[in-house]
């Protein structure tokens, strides 16, 4: 009976992507395709509240087009499908130190010495009038929190236009991903730009980025034992403890 339940449960938890992962047991992390970003299952357009349209400027006896960075071509990204390399650099520090502490104490006295001279009549022998109710108490906290950290990221990623706002702004998007031995490290960035920030070789700043979205991380031998199993991250969230 115990063995009814218990097989279940496991097939419960540990699913498909595990019983595809014992299947590649040896091998390295595969890499995944090349694809059009548009077309992922999770891919939705951005909508942003966006400026009328306007008309360029004409200018019929010039040849300076408008809004070009060099006299022959702009060499910026600028339409759907142009690739633009997004630098990340990231130092972020914090540091706090939090200190409270609480003391309070507190005494009640209560008591009826005389009312009209007949409250003997109703207090049980050997109970003084005086000192009928009487309380004391006390409270002492004392809390102290430690936090510290500091990140340093700097990568360099290329993305892809995936579109173009009717404001000219544009939304970006792009992944790399580099295996090492069995690991394989993944970064990816996100984001919507203006053509105003992007520098003369192609390049724009990731606190340029609105809506930015950047992740590293990475999956292989490394990143499984750093993660713990799967009956323990259960139990992590069943247990109220």
């Amino acid at each position: 009976m115990n063995r009814v339940i218990i097989l279940p449960l496991l097939a419960a938890l540990t699913g498909c992507n595990a019983m595809e992962r014992v299947s590649r047991i040896g091998e390295a992390p595969r890499m995944t395709a090349v694809t059009n970003p548009t077309q992922e299952p999770g891919y939705r357009p951005v909508s942003m509240p966006t400026p009328a349209p306007q008309d360029p400027p004409l200018n019929g006896a010039s040849l300076w087009r408008t809004g070009s960075r060099t006299f022959l071509r702009d060499q910026r990204a600028a339409q759907v499908g142009d690739l633009i390399t997004v630098l990340v650099s990231i130092q972020d520090t914090a540091s706090m130190n939090n200190r409270t502490q609480r003391t309070r104490a507190g005494t009640d006295n209560f008591g009826i010495p005389e009312i009209f001279g007949m409250q003997t009549r109703f207090l049980p022998r050997g109970a003084s009038p005086a000192n009928l109710f009487q309380s004391s108490g006390g409270q002492t906290s004392d809390g102290n929190g430690v936090m510290a950290r500091a990140d340093t990221i700097t990568l360099r990623v290329a993305a892809t236009v995936m579109q173009l706002l009717p404001n000219g702004n544009l939304v970006v998007g792009g992944k790399q991903e580099v295996r090492v031995n069995s690991e394989l490290r993944e970064l990816a960035v996100q984001g919507v730009i203006r053509p105003q920030d992007i520098a003369s070789d192609n390049t724009v700043q990731h606190d340029r980025l609105a809506e930015a979205r950047i992740a590293y991380g990475g999956r292989g031998t490394i990143s499984d034992l750093q993660q713990p199993r799967y009956g323990q991250q259960l139990m992590d969230i069943i247990l109220p403890f």
